[in-house]
């Protein structure tokens, strides 16, 4: 047991080596094919090495796989190194598909070893030993007996200074940025504890005025008694006497503590500004140990365009800059999905072919650009560009009227930055067809939703046939952030003052109707209104006024989506750290997290997209029912499945019967046009290789019918070309999914939006 869980902790380690190494290999036979004749050798160089660490490596913990991989990686690398062979396309290919399962296995340390790993290595030796060796010592060139010889020491030329470095988890390097993130709190209950104070001084300030306006009477009444006992000849009375003393040994008294309460008051302010610095120095290194470069990337980035380019028959280059600026870790993880969606937006939607862009007068290889450069200190900004075709806006605002995301009318008054901005709403595409890369309206509203989740913004800008440029903001690292404090239903709430358009008071007599919903007017168009408790479900407070009282609110949202929240007192602006929920309650609607407010109480942070949301929901109300029946009735929508394979059809037909469609099914074009013809369909999902009538002939003859020429069509098949793919579209196919890369979401998915 223990042995076993020594080896456990030993491939934990490897992995983190192992991701290192085949990044460098990869990045390497990116930069090969680029290069030059002399410059190939020197990366060789430097892939053979890797490639040769990480077989020593897997030796290490029994990956007896992954080290055959590695050997025969080494072995076409020796080949190269010696000119015996040279690195052509085919074989380029192949390495990274081998690289590409070495890293599923590492995935899934868990999984059996992947039947594909035998494959790729003798494909691998193949190409090795296609290669005719040079003679021995011909040439006067000294010849590595084996891969394995290779020196461990650099090669000469490279420069490189060595640094010490000690190998760390992120985990622990998190656990210390949450320390040092918790110090926060010193520093808002120093900053509370000097504000008190402040407070505290104030009010004894207010005593003092009021004393001294009374402090001649009780000096006049001392002097009044006295004179009052000579005249007599008598004492004067003993409690009056004492409580005139009373007076000035309060007086005194009272000076004393004023004295005492103006120093600690010095001395507080004076710890709230060291700790503030202390905390705020502590923060700022702390987050610098999780700081990346954007370089982290490239590798994985550079590979996506080739791959792209290669499935797509296109031709581009991806270029870089500012890869050496480095932001947070959790920014730059989060920000990987987004950059991956919109590079396949630019090659799938943005480039042409080689041949259209000649004809264009284009350069025959195309252009991507990602650039990032700091903004203001602590933001930095991200444009990515393509010299492509551009944005079709006409087919944007067609996609967003079809979705009904946005009515014809209000589509024809939209400006040209409001109508790009659609491409960023959830169901809008302009590409024809449903394909495994894209055509589901999910990439880029993807790229919004994490771009503002962490605090930034996005944008796009386009010309038709010049490109397009996508500019996204972010911050350097995760901060604390200022935030609105807000109070609803006698509770209190922060909103992120990044998210918050602006703040504003309006009476009930400024609430117009429009479209059944009420709306406020500010700078001359409606803002939709609601109310924030009712938004939360909180039993809202009564208000003891006549009704015209003025009520603040918050306004949120994008430009073309804006709602305000009525809220019952807006309390100020503070800096805030978020307190993430944990289990069960890692994922609350409308609520992001918590943070603890410098009086030492909870408040929850609320979440602004979940908000939206939850406001649209809410101004859809009445009609609730009626969607209702409308979604029962989707859900008993016919299909007919044409497939010939009696497998694959059993499987189409269980995976959408178990969505809730009626399902009937065609063995081939023939069957499938009859059945048609016979009895009425909502959509069809179709092979596309069958007898007798193939997929593309069936899909030509459904156009070509009138009755039937509006029916979608969704292709699932094994052809995977972009002339299969080009062939669908002439045809009039609405969706061309790959069975190679086929998952029952996609399905379902395109289903749903084409009915």
């Amino acid at each position: 047991m223990e042995e076993e869980q020594f080896l456990k902790s030993l491939r934990a380690t490897f992995n983190v080596e192992a991701n290192e190494h085949l990044e460098a290999i990869a990045v390497g036979l990116l930069e090969v094919e680029r290069a030059s004749a002399t410059d190939q050798q020197r990366i060789i160089e430097t892939v053979f090495r890797a490639a040769h660490s990480l077989k020593g490596a897997a030796r290490a913990v029994n990956f007896t796989e992954i080290e055959s991989v590695c050997q025969s990686l080494e072995d076409v690398f020796a080949t190269w190194k010696r000119r015996d062979n040279t690195p052509s396309a085919h074989a380029l290919d192949t390495l990274h598909l081998a690289l590409g399962a070495v890293s599923n296995v590492i995935a899934n340390p868990q999984a059996k070893a992947d039947p594909e790993l035998s494959y790729h290595v003798r494909a691998l030796r193949e190409l090795s030993m296609k290669a005719t060796a040079f003679p021995a010592g011909e040439d006067g060139d000294a010849q590595p007996d084996s891969p394995d010889a290779s020196s461990p020491h650099p090669p000469p030329g490279d420069k490189t200074a060595a640094v010490d470095t000690v190998r760390i988890t992120v985990a622990k390097l998190d656990e210390r940025l949450l320390e040092a993130e918790e110090m926060l709190a010193a520093k808002l209950i120093t900053s509370q504890r000097a504000s008190d104070l402040r407070k505290f001084s104030d009010q004894l300030g207010e005593w003092k005025q009021h004393w001294a306006k009374v402090e001649p009477q009780a000096h006049a009444l001392r002097s009044a008694l006295e004179r009052s006992a000579s005249a007599h000849k008598t004492a004067s009375h003993p409690a009056i006497k004492t409580l005139v003393e009373f007076f000035d040994w309060n007086n005194d008294y009272f000076r004393s503590l004023e004295g005492k309460l103006a120093a600690l008051k010095r001395t507080a302010a004076q710890d709230s500004l060291v700790v503030d610095k202390l905390v705020d120095d502590l923060l700022e290194n702390s987050k610098k140990l999780l700081m990346l470069p954007l370089s982290r990337l490239a590798g994985l980035l550079q590979k996506l365009v080739r791959d792209l380019c290669r499935d797509q028959d296109k031709e581009a280059d991806l270029v870089i800059s500012g890869e050496e600026i480095e932001i947070h870790k959790r920014i730059l993880e989060e920000m990987k999905d987004p950059l991956i969606h919109i590079i396949r937006n630019c090659v799938d939607h943005g480039l042409e072919t080689a041949e259209q862009r000649l004809r264009q007068g284009k350069p025959g290889r195309a252009t991507i650009t990602i650039a990032m450069s700091p903004l203001n200190g602590d933001k930095v900004e991200l444009v990515i560009t393509d010299d492509g075709m551009g944005i079709d806006i006409a087919r944007v605002e067609e996609s967003a009227v079809k979705r009904g995301l946005i009515s014809s009318e209000d589509a024809s008054q939209l400006s040209e930055s409001e109508a790009l901005a659609l491409i960023f709403r959830t169901d809008v595409s302009t590409s024809p067809i449903i394909t495994h890369l894209s055509g589901r309206g999910l990439g880029l509203a993807i790229v919004r939703e994490k771009t503002e989740k962490l605090g930034g913004q996005v944008s796009v800008e386009s010309s038709p046939g010049v490109g397009t440029t996508i500019r996204i903001t972010l911050p350097i690292a995760l901060r604390t952030f200022r935030g609105i404090l807000v109070e609803v239903a006698k509770q209190m709430f922060v909103v992120p003052t990044a998210q918050v358009k602006r703040v504003t008071r309006f009476k009930p007599d400024d609430v117009q109707t429009v479209e059944g919903r009420e709306t406020l007017a500010l700078n001359g168009r409606a803002v939709a209104l609601t109310r924030l408790a009712e938004v939360l479900e909180l039993s809202p407070v009564e208000q003891n006024g006549n009704g015209s009282e003025v009520m603040p609110a918050i306004i949120l949202g994008a430009a073309e989506q804006q709602v305000a929240f009525a809220v019952d007192a807006i309390l100020g602006e503070q800096e805030v750290i978020t307190k993430p929920l944990k289990k069960p309650l890692s994922r609350v609607r409308n609520i992001a997290g918590a943070t603890v407010l410098g009086s030492g109480q909870v408040a929850p942070i609320l979440n602004v997209n979940d908000l939206l949301q939850s406001a649209k929901l809410i101004s859809r109300a009445p009609t609730r029912v009626a969607a209702t029946h409308r979604a029962a009735e989707e859900l008993t929508k016919s299909i007919l499945v044409v497939e010939d394979s009696i497998t694959s059809r059993m499987l189409l037909k269980g995976i959408l019967e178990s969505a809730g469609y009626q399902v009937k099914t065609a063995v081939d074009g023939v069957d499938a046009f009859t059945a048609l013809r016979a009895e009425h369909f909502d959509l069809v999902v179709s092979d596309i290789e069958m007898p007798r009538l193939n997929g593309f002939g069936l899909t030509a003859k459904i156009r070509a019918d009138k009755r039937l020429s509006e029916l979608p069509v969704v292709l699932v098949t094994a052809l995977e070309t972009r002339e299969d793919r080009e062939h669908g579209i002439d045809a009039g196919a609405n969706a061309y999914l790959i069975k190679s890369s086929f998952d029952q979401s996609n399905l379902l998915e395109a289903v749903r939006r084409l009915l």
